[in-house]
């Protein structure tokens, strides 16, 4: 994977600018290239794949709104967290004081390992 380096504050010490490392990202693959690579690999029409993509994209969010965390299998596990500021009271607390609202991706062991083996070269 290609990387650039950028400078930004120090999150220690805002006063100081370092340079890190960030990702050079090639592109984007749509959900059509995604379904074809598919297709090229199984048994299914690019209709099913179609289908099934588009399934998974309107079902996953309804189970998270839910408060479900969803296994992925081999690829890892979707999850809703937040933050919220803190009281010192129950009764002070309201879901005003929640933000920051996220989905959070817990990579697998499989996915985790092959991550491990990324070989990095810095772009031109």
């Amino acid at each position: 994977m290609k990387y650039k380096l950028t400078e930004r504050a120090n999150p220690q010490d805002r006063t100081k600018k370092k340079l890190y490392a960030a990702p050079v990202y090639d592109g984007k693959i749509s959900k059509p290239e995604l379904a074809a690579e598919i297709v090229n690999v199984s048994s299914l029409s690019r209709g099913d794949v179609s289908n099934v993509i588009e399934n998974i994209i309107d079902i996953i969010p309804k189970y998270l709104l839910m408060g479900k965390s969803i296994n992925l299998g081999e690829l890892g596990t979707l999850r809703v967290s937040f933050t919220s500021e803190g009281v010192e009271n129950a009764s002070d607390f309201n879901v005003g004081k929640i933000s920051g609202v996220r989905v959070l991706f817990t990579p697998s062991t499989k996915l985790r390992e092959q991550l491990e083996k990324i070989t990095f070269e810095k772009s031109e």
